[in-house]
């Protein structure tokens, strides 16, 4: 008798373990690295926002074919150790893929990634990361920054130039402000001053900006000295909004192109007149848009962080959103192909796109396409100018099409 309850019981342990196995074979563990507490948070929070939405969206509407997503996120303050250590954390909970943030740590943590065989969708736009040569795990769905570096100042070049009353006369003057030692604002320096120089600008000294800095005036009187035409700046919003400040008291006359994180909702209204005419390439939609998906982005923002006034929103969540869906047709395609490992997310998923629009194009991206030797999502980029303290469509530069065959031969992985 003791022997049949012996049996009962187990059987039922048995049957409640394999209840419990299949449920957690139904959940795909993603992980996420971000920045709300350091040096880029002042535009980090908003993309950690973002995520958080998207990933509760994705399980709303049927998850990974039919799987649930458990996103588990840390914030590691920017600091490369912390995001090492947060990584190994992540890796040992079990993540498929991570959500990650900045370049500094992106490529720190690259040939890590690589040899885990971990896919990681970062926030870092950086060129670097696009040869899957030496970063085949990373991925990301915008233009990356050389490439939007080389179209923003070629749409200066050819809708602001010709007004100048100095067109024909000379060459226009390019000089860059941004923080040296940062791997997320030097990473495109190389490639805007090869365009500048394939287009005929003399170029200017580097002027050094730290990503939190507040007071600019002795860069901005070094620039003066030069008498750019205009100016790449860098660094993230609260640091160009100074320099924009500093530049527009002392009496710089120039324009101002932006890195990606340097130009958002909050430039307007840190730097008021002084961030007027800039621009920025947009490969994604403002928070503002009312176009495609954009209802539901709002809604989601409203319902999971109602204490945030969606006017103080920003156009991150959109560019979160971006990514988040991005893999989340990665991890679709290849479950469909019955392997969920690293290697199946990247090259039955991931590898497998091809002029794939995210979300229907309901987002505001360019179509994505990625190889097994290029990882270059596109050389399509929207540029924005700010115009009467809202954002303007200017022109959009195809670098892939312009130049096909600087871009196969020349360009890639810089």
């Amino acid at each position: 008798m003791k022997m049949r309850k012996f049996f009962i019981i187990l059987s039922a342990v048995v049957f409640l373990f394999g209840l419990s196995s299949m449920a957690m074979a139904k959940v795909i563990k993603i992980g996420g690295l971000t920045d709300c507490t350091g040096a880029t948070s002042d535009v980090g929070k908003d993309y950690a926002l973002g995520l958080s939405d998207a990933w509760h969206y994705v399980n709303d509407t049927g998850g990974i074919n039919g799987k649930k997503i458990k996103y588990t996120w840390f914030d590691y303050g920017y600091r490369i150790p912390e995001a090492l250590t947060k990584y190994k954390l992540l890796k040992r909970m079990g993540v498929i893929a991570i959500e990650g943030w900045g370049t500094g740590d992106t490529e720190a943590l690259s040939p890590t990634v690589f040899k885990d065989k971990l896919p990681y969708v970062s926030a870092s736009f950086s060129a670097h990361l696009t040869n899957p040569a030496k970063s085949a795990y990373n991925l990301f769905f915008a233009p990356d920054y050389s490439t939007q570096a080389r179209a923003n100042l070629t749409a200066w070049f050819e809708t602001r130039w010709p007004k100048n009353k100095d067109y024909g006369k000379r060459s226009p003057r390019l000089s860059c402000v941004y923080s040296f030692p940062s791997p997320y604002a030097s990473a495109p320096i190389k490639a805007i001053k090869d365009q500048a120089k394939m287009l005929g600008f003399e170029i200017g000294p580097d002027q050094d900006v730290g990503l939190t800095s507040i007071d600019t005036k002795s860069q901005i009187m070094a620039l003066k000295k030069f008498k750019p035409d205009v100016c790449w700046h860098g660094n993230t919003t609260m640091a160009v909004s100074a320099t924009m400040r500093d530049a527009y008291a002392l009496g710089l006359h120039t324009d101002w192109l932006v890195n990606f994180w340097g130009y958002d909702e909050n430039l307007p209204r840190l730097a008021r007149e002084a961030a007027e005419g800039s621009m920025c390439a947009g490969p994604a939609y403002f928070i503002g848009s009312d176009k495609g998906m954009m209802k539901t982005v709002k809604e989601y923002a409203r319902k999971y962080t109602p204490a945030i006034p969606l006017k103080k929103r920003l156009k991150f969540t959109v560019t979160a959103w971006a990514n988040v869906l991005l893999l989340r047709e990665a991890l679709i395609r290849a479950d469909k192909a019955g392997d969920l490992t690293g290697p199946g997310i990247l090259h039955k998923g991931f590898e497998t796109m091809s002029d794939f629009a995210i979300a229907d194009g309901g987002l505001g991206t360019s179509p994505v396409t990625y190889t097994v030797t290029d990882h270059r999502s596109t050389g399509i980029v929207p540029v924005f100018e700010l115009k009467n303290g809202t954002f303007h469509h200017v022109k959009t530069i195809n670098v892939k099409a312009r130049w096909p065959k600087k871009w196969a031969s020349q360009w890639h992985g810089w």
